[in-house]
């Protein structure tokens, strides 16, 4: 793994939720080096150099970012699933290839496109590629909480009908009340590699996405999704997890045990990176 993997380059990032309604290019990035980025990443495959993208919050640890959030929607049966951008053909440095984008996501003005993910070997996996066939619903794992593994069955879709207890859910770690996860994957049926995301439906998500473009229209009835890969060392982090995060003051956010980054799964920022362009096929 290259140290561009791992150490994906932060060139700034805002808050979103708390306070600050964002949605325009970050200011402070000079033209000259976003070039040079895009010169040096985008050449050998698809998408990747400068992208600005929406995370839940890196609010400690070694991570240089936070995780790039996934806009969800729920179905007419409950059932919770994450959006894929529409797949255009665009020119890219010269050649045509395909990307799954959305330059003006509901209308928010926010570009949204499979670039959000493309980083810490993600970029190779097979359910990222624009065309991948897969009915994008989060899928239960083992299950990373009592609730969840004594509801489902590695491989059953989620649905927010069963998160009915998130107004007051606690499992002894850190404030109760906050929020109720899910931990899961996305776009990885019959694959090698799984795309880990986590869920958690929250009041908090409610209140703020009625007064938050965004937030309204990439979350619903609560339920906010990332894709649950550390920033840092490509790690799996979990909300509520680990009795040890409150060392660290991650009890009342995401941990991961690794090296100690702790996320704000409440507080959508705005950040630039560089992402890793996909291997093209």
């Amino acid at each position: 793994m290259s140290d561009s993997d791992k150490y994906p380059a932060d060139s700034g990032r805002r808050r979103f939720v708390k306070g600050v309604v964002g949605g325009a290019a970050l200011a402070g990035v000079g033209t000259t080096g976003a070039a040079a980025i895009n010169t040096a990443t985008s050449s050998t495959g698809s998408g990747g150099g400068p992208t600005q993208a929406y995370a839940i919050e890196n609010t400690g640890g070694p991570a240089p970012r936070g995780m790039p959030q996934i806009p969800i929607e729920i179905d007419d049966e409950g059932y919770i699933r994450g959006v894929w951008p529409e797949v255009q053909t665009i020119t890219q440095n010269g050649v045509e290839v395909e990307l799954a984008i959305n330059e003006d996501y509901q209308g928010t003005g926010v570009t949204y496109s499979q670039d959000w993910f493309q980083y810490c070997g993600v970029q190779t996996y097979d359910g990222l590629g624009p065309n991948f066939e897969s009915d994008n619903y989060f899928r239960s794992d083992n299950g990373a909480y009592d609730w969840q593994s004594e509801t489902y069955s590695a491989g059953d879709r989620l649905n927010v009908n069963d998160f009915d207890e998130y107004e007051t859910w606690g499992n002894g770690i850190g404030q109760a009340g906050l929020g109720m996860p899910a931990t899961g994957t996305w776009r990885s049926q019959d694959t090698e590699d799984t795309m880990p995301i986590q869920v958690v439906r929250s009041t908090r998500i409610e209140e703020a996405a009625q007064d938050n473009e965004w937030l309204s229209a990439s979350t619903d009835q609560g339920v906010i999704a990332w894709l649950n890969k550390c920033t840092h060392f490509c790690c799996v982090p979990g909300y509520k997890q680990s009795a040890s995060s409150a060392t660290f003051g991650g009890e009342d956010g995401v941990y991961c045990q690794c090296h100690q980054s702790t996320y704000d799964p409440f507080t959508i920022v705005e950040t630039l990176f560089t992402a890793l362009p996909r291997p093209s096929e």
